[in-house]
């Protein structure tokens, strides 16, 4: 099993078929198990392997404030960072962002590096600031 950090290739395809409104539609960020296997030809939101714990839902949380820009030539993304608060999660590995307004179509994997954990405090999942070159969506 393994977690390989990536845009979904579905997601770049689907992207052109106009199935996806980033800045319209509600985006969702679920935390996954090392057991799980994402990357970049998961096409779907999938509970198989998906994180546990007090204060988190099956699922994960909604992801807030999501602004579609551009800078130059470059469109892209920026999110607010994911927080599961007064949470008790041991077994956070990864975490796939995707689209629950569009048949929960993945959109993209975060590989965490390592399992995160937290007893009775707050998990943030960090996502990458956004600019033409940072941003974890960009299109050039």
């Amino acid at each position: 099993m393994a977690i390989t950090q990536a845009v979904c290739n579905s997601f770049k395809e689907e992207l052109l078929k106009g199935l996806h409104d980033l800045d319209g539609h509600t985006l969702k960020l679920a935390l996954y198990t090392s057991s799980a296997t994402l990357g970049p030809t998961t096409t779907a939101f999938s509970t198989t392997n998906e994180s546990s714990g007090t204060n988190y839902t099956s699922g994960g949380a909604t992801i807030s404030n999501v602004a579609v820009s551009l800078s130059g030539t470059v469109a892209f993304v920026d999110f607010d960072d994911v927080s599961f608060s007064s949470a008790t999660i041991s077994d956070a590995a990864g975490a796939l962002i995707y689209n629950s307004s569009a048949s929960n179509r993945a959109i993209a994997v975060l590989d965490f590096g390592s399992t995160k954990s937290v007893s009775g405090g707050t998990l943030t999942v960090s996502l990458p600031s956004a600019s033409a070159t940072t941003a974890l969506i960009r299109i050039s």
